[in-house]
Order: C-alpha cells, then sequence, then structure tokens
C-alpha cells in the first residue's frame, strides 16, 4: 500500500482529493495533508511517504521547491499539479525528476492511471535493492520475514474489514479480539502502516461513501448518515464536516 501526502493551499481542491478520491482501489492511503510548502516539507519529512502529490504554486515554498529539498533526506516519487499550462513549469518538473506532471482538475482516472505506473517503478526499485542485499542482510530479513507478514496481514484484515463493514458498528478492540491480538498492539501496527489512528481511518472512509452518495442527490441525508454507520446524525455531520471542511448540506447544495 502506497503512503500518499498531499500538498495543495486551495481547501476545497485538497479536501477534494483527500475525502472524495477511492484511494484504497488504487491500494494508497493518505498519510499527512499540508496547505503550503513549509508545512508540506515538515510533514515529508515526518510521515516519510511514497509518494508526494504538489501544486506547483503555493505559498512559503512552491511544490518543486519543497520536494527538492525533502529529496536531500528522503526518497519519494512526486506528482506535480497545476492550473497553468506554462513550459517553465513542465521544464523546472522534469529537472526536479517528478513522475507525473497533471493540470487541475484532476481527472480520477488519470490520476489511477500514474499511481498505477509509479506502483510498477517503485516495485521494480524495490527489486533491485534486494536483489544488491549482501548474503547476510538476506539471511536477516529471512529470519524476520514471518514476522513482518504476521503483522502486515493483521493490517491488511483491519482494512478488509473496513471496506466490507463500515456500515456496521466497528472498534479496533472487536477486530482484534477476533484475530488473538491484543487491541494496544494492532492499533499500534495500524498506526505504522497507514499513518492513520483506526478510527480516523474508519471515519475517512465512511465520509468517502457518504460524499458518493451526496452526489446522487436521491437520500436524506438521515438517510446517508444511517446508511455510512453513524448512527448519530449529529455526530454524522460533525465528521463530515471535519474532513471535507464543509457540512453535508451544504456539500449537497453545491454539488
Amino acid at each position: 500500500m502506497l503512503r500518499i501526502l498531499i500538498a495543495e493551499d486551495e481547501e476545497v481542491i485538497r479536501k477534494g482529493l483527500v475525502c472524495t478520491t477511492d484511494w484504497l482501489s488504487m491500494d494508497c492511503v493518505v498519510v499527512a495533508e499540508a496547505s503550503d510548502g513549509q508545512e508540506g516539507l515538515e510533514k515529508i519529512l515526518e510521515s516519510r511517504p511514497d509518494v508526494v502529490i504538489a501544486d506547483i504554486c503555493m505559498p512559503c515554498l512552491d511544490g518543486i521547491e519543497m520536494i527538492r529539498q525533502a529529496e536531500e533526506t528522503l526518497r519519494f516519487k512526486s506528482i506535480l499539479l497545476t492550473s497553468y499550462e506554462d513550459f517553465e513549469f513542465a521544464k523546472r518538473a522534469i529537472e526536479a525528476k517528478v513522475s507525473a506532471y497533471l493540470l487541475k482538475p484532476v481527472d480520477e482516472e488519470e490520476l489511477a492511471r500514474v499511481i498505477a505506473e509509479i506502483q510498477k517503478e517503485i516495485d521494480l526499485e524495490r527489486r533491485a535493492e534486494r536483489a544488491l542485499r549482501k548474503t547476510e542482510e538476506e539471511s536477516v530479513e529471512t529470519a524476520t520475514k514471518n514476522v513482518r507478514v504476521m503483522e502486515n496481514g493483521y493490517v491488511a484484515e483491519c482494512i478488509r474489514r473496513i471496506q466490507k463493514d463500515y456500515q456496521k458498528r466497528l472498534s479496533v478492540e472487536q477486530i482484534a479480539m477476533e484475530l488473538g491480538v491484543s487491541a494496544s498492539y494492532l492499533s499500534r501496527k495500524f498506526k505504522e502502516a497507514t499513518g492513520q489512528t483506526f478510527l480516523d481511518f474508519l471515519n475517512r472512509y465512511r465520509v468517502q461513501q457518504a460524499t458518493a452518495l451526496l452526489e446522487t442527490g436521491r437520500y436524506r441525508i438521515s438517510e446517508i448518515s444511517e446508511a455510512t454507520g453513524f448512527s448519530d446524525y449529529k455526530h454524522f455531520c460533525a465528521v463530515f464536516k471535519k474532513y471535507t471542511s464543509k457540512s453535508p448540506t451544504k456539500f449537497q447544495q453545491e454539488y
């Protein structure tokens, strides 16, 4: 699963990318977001994403400079967004060795295609790195392989349950008991793998499903609240606004 960071100073665009894009279908998870280049740089170093999606024109640091400074410390892939079809932007993006250069508004199918290509690049790079490891290092990897697979399997099961049963009452304690591990252990491993707490991930996924239902215009907000796992209407409205910066009513009206 690729870890994604989104840096975009326009809140409507940033929240739209975070909350309405079907990241799970691309085998991705958004681990952080930033509203300017300086905040983006700090969060890249903190969250260590696999892919950074950044607007070129941002306050404090532009997207290209943010990526350049971050790459002095970390390795990651990058996708630049811009509203300007400008050759100089494209030229600087090429010089920065970004993976893709997309115009706003972002087409989700095009984004999915780019993400798939990046996943292939990362897979090839990781295979090459493994091939270059010394025999002793490979032995250590083999000795710990079963433990890593087991831990990742727990996280994968949590995500599968969220996708399958997000309409129901879910808790990390419940899933941990079913898996035969402690809730604290599962919570820690989930946060390490996704960059989010179980509840935060669950709520983001529920809000994503809610936006899809709101866009149809066919359902009352109370019906959507219940259909996406929020038993309390007021709680649904509060959570929805937290992740989209809008109330469900305003979102539906604007759409």
